[in-house]
């Protein structure tokens, strides 16, 4: 249980990636709650990541997740990877990504688990208007041991500047649900 819940958990916190018209370069925080099916082990934690457009297609991307969970358990989670992204139209983009993943989970007396695997990404970036972005996806993590899951989520961002943005995202895996605001801060402007 305890090392599935570490495959788990990093879904819930998988950073999304952000093309000509969206921008590549930015640093976001957010906080999020986390809830897991049958159990009592709800939490919430905070994600700061970032990403950079190396250039017209390829962009890197970065998180660090720490999550505090009830009973004491602690969740932490790094993820560096490579994206690539496409304009399928003007208000459309398709962005793609793989990762190297590790996970952290403390769970006090009942013990200590990590694992590193890899990570998988697809996803479309819909912009509604000048001002809202709308996002879709799936990802799939592989933390060997662990296991592995697949998770789908959705969000949507509001720019209330060009270098500002606030954002609600949720994602739904097997086990796990969880729901964050972000904000995002674009230095490529």
């Amino acid at each position: 249980m305890l090392r599935s819940s570490l495959v788990l958990l990093l879904l819930v916190f998988s950073v999304s990636a952000s093309a000509e018209s969206f921008d590549y370069n930015y640093l976001s925080l957010g906080y999020g709650t986390i809830e897991i099916d049958n159990t009592s082990a709800d939490g919430d934690g905070l994600l700061l990541g970032g990403s950079f457009a190396l250039n017209d297609e390829f962009h890197v991307f970065a998180g660090y997740q720490d999550a505090g969970l009830d009973f004491g358990i602690d969740f932490n989670a790094l993820n560096v990877g490579i994206g690539y992204h496409m304009g399928l139209s003007p208000t459309v983009d398709l962005v793609a990504g793989v990762s190297y993943q590790y996970v952290e989970i403390d769970a006090g007396g009942f013990g200590n688990a990590d694992d590193d695997g890899f990570g998988l990404g697809l996803g479309l970036r819909f912009a509604a208007t000048e001002e809202v972005e709308l996002n879709a996806g799936v990802s799939y993590i592989d933390l060997g041991n662990s296991g592995d899951d697949t998770a789908y989520s959705l969000g949507g961002l509001y720019s209330f500047t060009d270098a500002f943005a606030l954002g609600l995202s949720g994602s739904w895996a097997d086990d796990i649900s969880s729901y964050m605001l972000t904000g995002r801060v674009y230095f490529g402007r």
